[in-house]
């Protein structure tokens, strides 16, 4: 397969609804201590499915990927949700070789390994074996059965399943070219009445302003101490709140919703915007009035503002990859699947070793690091 790759400024990163593969992305992670680097990728027309022009003469796409410092002077090469280009599913592992291998031309040797967070729907997820009975599905096989159909026909078989995802690789999409009553329609029944019930309880949901991000910050730590996760700190989030990317091919945007009772902060989530697609990117809500239901009032403004803003997705980012009340994420599983959409099943991460010694050593200190890491 050939593939020419081509280093290029991250400012000139193309158009995309993929947030994490934007301009606006490089510049954020630039902030929060991470090294973008974006690269032209260049391809015969057939060796992808890639939408393009009949002018063009090849096929193209681009990728960011970020440095992240893993300590002693070594770096990982992250590619988050990258690349987007979407080639036939025998060939996928054929072609992040022949990517990996180019990449490696423009990587130091202090570079231990190539992490792609796949953007990709796993290809389990479509294989009717792979689902019980009542349409639920299970999950793909384990890693060693995953890692020989990504490396079959490869020339150095290295691509290993990562031990944990960075970002997360099941999610709920919804399709917002649908009105709003055919939205609420595709609801579950009890997701519907608690909208309703929250506006009748009079919840309202406002944009908030840097100046009020304290606010967000405060139900942000509350809720991530309730569920005994590692929390940012408020600098985070002013980093989120204050990159600007307008001078770029692909800017992205992230406002700031607050969900409030008599003045009171009850629910809080930032809503980022790339292309055509809105992601509800973080969330918090207070202990304090559950029973006014005020996350799913922010969920419907934030979908209905999404409409308003031109978009035609709204990606509800990240679920458990099933209904299992014992993983993590089952509440979050519960909650967003009752906004109705489609449910999405990416491959996760996968690495490409560059040091395959090196990458073992860290591929064991990770096993007990799982998480992740926007």
């Amino acid at each position: 397969m050939n593939v020419d790759v081509e280093p290029k400024e991250t400012k000139q990163i193309i158009p995309t609804n993929v947030l994490q593969q934007t301009a606006f992305w490089a510049r954020l992670k630039k902030k929060q201590g991470w090294y973008p680097h974006a690269f032209d990728l260049s391809l015969g027309k057939d060796e992808a499915s890639i939408p393009h022009s009949p002018d063009d003469k090849e096929r193209k796409g681009d990728i960011l990927i970020t440095l992240r410092e893993l300590g002693g002077g070594r770096y990982m090469a992250y590619v988050p949700f990258g690349p987007e280009q979407l080639p036939d599913e025998e060939r996928r592992g054929i072609w992040l070789e022949e990517i990996s291998e180019q990449l490696r031309n423009f990587l130091t040797d202090d570079c231990l390994f190539i992490r792609y967070d796949l953007y990709w729907e796993s290809p389990w997820a479509n294989e009717d074996d792979f689902y019980s009975a009542d349409g639920i599905w299970l999950g793909p096989p384990d890693a060693h059965i995953q890692e020989l159909r990504m490396n079959f026909d490869t020339r150095h078989f290295r691509l290993r399943k990562a031990p944990s995802d960075m970002l997360p690789a099941h999610t709920v999409m919804l399709d917002l070219n649908n009105n709003e009553d055919e939205l609420l329609a595709k609801m579950k029944s009890k997701t519907r009445y608690n909208i309703r019930l929250s506006q009748r309880k009079g919840v309202k949901v406002r944009h908030a302003g840097m100046e009020e991000l304290p606010k967000w910050y405060q139900l942000y730590d509350e809720t991530y101490h309730r569920n005994r996760l590692a929390s940012n700190d408020i600098s985070f989030f002013e980093q989120i709140f204050t990159t600007r990317a307008d001078d770029t091919w692909s800017p992205g945007e992230v406002d700031l919703l607050l969900a409030e009772k008599d003045g009171e902060p009850l629910a809080g989530m930032f809503l980022a915007r790339s292309g055509k697609r809105a992601t509800y990117l973080y969330g918090a809500s207070s202990s304090r009035h559950r029973n006014l239901q005020a996350s799913h009032a922010l969920q419907w403004a934030a979908i209905r503002r999404s409409k308003e803003t031109g978009c035609t997705e709204y990606d509800l980012f990240g679920i458990s990859p099933k209904p299992d009340p014992d993983h993590p994420m089952y509440g979050l599983y519960r909650f967003k699947t009752g906004f109705g959409g489609e449910k999405i099943h990416r491959q996760g991460c996968w690495d490409y070793p560059l040091n395959e010694e090196a990458y073992e050593q860290y591929r064991l200190s990770e096993l007990n690091a799982t998480g992740y890491h926007l």
